[in-house]
């Protein structure tokens, strides 16, 4: 592949990208004297319209994305976006809302975040919800400042939350955030909770159980109702990380599972631009306990008018400023409201199949740790790659050379050198093929010519980099001839 050139390199002293007439009224330039005027930059590079267009085109399609092929990265949900969906976020009205207008100006805007909320409690067994948190790890921080909010009114805030071994990087975090230590609960051999060392751990001083359901294995927590009533039997909370919602929507709902609250992202299961493509969501669901708890404004529908309620004695106050992520919520929305009841089922079905034919058509080439039935995702290891030196790194590296974007690496934590896959249920038999075919491959690469592996990626725009060494030590210039500028 040809290398792109700085636009540093492309300059050349006098190009501009236009040239405007000279000034036909007298200059005064003592005006912006006193005003913060930006000074010419030094060393900035002059170069044409066109060179500059050519340059940020060809470095636009160095970059994947869900737009060009299979994104298989495992607990992220990188579905492709339907593009009615941001047809809808831009219709003019939405864009030219302004925030702080009055409720009697945007009752159309109030009618879709209240019609959202109620789909959404439809859709998750909850009684209420809250639009406000802009990402996932926002809606468990929301969650657990719920559940912290609720046991302080009963006069006892409680002081451990416990976290399964197999949980989401961010559930410790906003756990302690909220003030709470965290115990660890074991999984079994299935790769699920392990009831008998739950109830060991569970204690009149525990607030809350985070749970994951299905969870990072993709194995569906089937003694989901048996934990539920322990947890409530010392008066702790179920809160539900719904980042694998996904394989559930339109079968089953949490809050049939005797979940207290749970969050959902989405920019994961109701399709809205996820990572570099857009804002999220992470709103949050409760059981109605929990609702007085809730962030405010409350949206509220009297005499058929939509109004904000602010008067909330029980209220944690508000986590994000005015209603949080509003096109995130429309485009959802159009999502939810274009498929009904039947599209959101066939979404789990399909994700779900997707998912298992991958893992039968590699189960010979890649360890499987778990051997249960899995849903929407599935865990693979590189044990039997490494038996020829070959890492879960080596694996997705060389996955680039094949056109395709590896799978998340080294989580969950619970299976080493994990390759952790979710097809999601936008991808076609042929595109799973494609990756099914690459995965194969790279598996007879790893035995006979391991070298080849290791030294991947071999075609992609950037070549194998040393990670620790880029992450302490930053090259902002191209290497030329072994020597680099910093």
């Amino acid at each position: 592949m040809i290398r792109e050139p700085l636009i540093f390199e492309i300059s050349e002293k006098g190009k501009r990208a236009f040239f405007l007439p000279k000034l036909d009224v007298p200059e005064k330039k003592e005006i912006l004297k006193s005003l913060p005027v930006r000074k010419e930059i030094m060393g900035f590079p002059e170069v044409s319209e066109v060179e500059v267009i050519r340059h940020f085109t060809r470095l636009s399609r160095t970059n994947y994305c869900v737009d060009e092929g299979f994104y298989p990265l495992g607990s992220c949900t990188m579905k492709y976006n339907p593009k009615i969906n941001e047809k809808v976020a831009a219709i003019l009205e939405f864009i030219l809302s302004h925030p702080y207008a009055p409720s009697d100006l945007v009752q159309g805007n109030l009618e879709i975040l209240k019609t959202a909320e109620e789909l959404l409690a439809e859709i998750t067994g909850m009684d209420a919800f809250s639009l406000q948190p802009s990402a996932g790890a926002q809606g468990e921080l929301l969650g657990m400042m719920l559940i912290r909010a609720c046991l302080e009114e009963r006069g006892n805030p409680r002081s451990i939350v416990l976290i399964p071994d197999s949980a989401h990087g961010t559930n410790p975090s906003s756990a302690h955030i909220c003030g709470y230590r965290v115990q660890e609960v074991k999984s079994n051999e299935k790769g699920t909770i392990e009831v008998a060392d739950l109830a060991q751990h569970m204690t009149e001083d525990v607030a809350a159980l985070m749970i994951t359901n299905p969870n990072t294995l993709g194995v569906f927590e089937a003694d989901i109702k048996e934990i539920a009533k322990i947890v409530h039997s010392k008066g702790g909370f179920i809160y539900m990380d719904g980042a694998n919602m996904n394989a559930l929507v339109g079968i089953s709902r949490p809050g049939d599972m005797d979940v207290d609250v749970i969050h959902l992202n989405l920019h994961k299961t109701f399709s809205t631009p996820h990572g570099g493509g857009g804002p999220g969501a992470g709103p949050v669901g409760v059981k109605r306990e929990l609702e007085p708890f809730l962030p405010v404004p409350v949206i509220e529908k009297k005499e058929g008018k939509y109004l904000l309620d602010y008067d909330r004695r029980q209220s944690v106050g508000k986590v994000r400023s005015f209603f949080g992520n509003f096109l995130v919520v429309v485009k959802a929305l159009a999502y939810i409201l274009s498929l009904g009841p039947q599209g959101l089922k066939e979404v789990a079905e399909v994700a779900v199949l997707n998912s298992n034919y991958i893992r039968k058509s590699l189960e010979n080439e890649y360890h499987l740790k778990y051997k249960t039935p899995t849903l929407h995702e599935c865990v693979f290891s590189d044990k039997f790659q490494k038996e020829h030196s070959v890492l879960n790194v080596d694996i997705a590296k060389r996955l680039i050379d094949y056109g395709l974007h590896p799978p998340t690496m080294s989580f969950p934590l619970i299976v080493q050198g994990a390759l952790m896959t979710e097809p999601t249920e936008t991808e076609s038999r042929r595109d799973l093929d494609l990756f099914i075919d690459a995965m194969k491959q790279i598996a007879r690469e790893s035995k006979e010519s391991p070298e080849v592996v290791k030294s991947a990626p071999h075609t992609s725009y950037v070549r194998r980099l040393d990670e620790t060494a880029a992450a302490r030590q930053q090259i902002l210039r191209w290497e030329e001839e072994g020597k680099a500028e910093k």
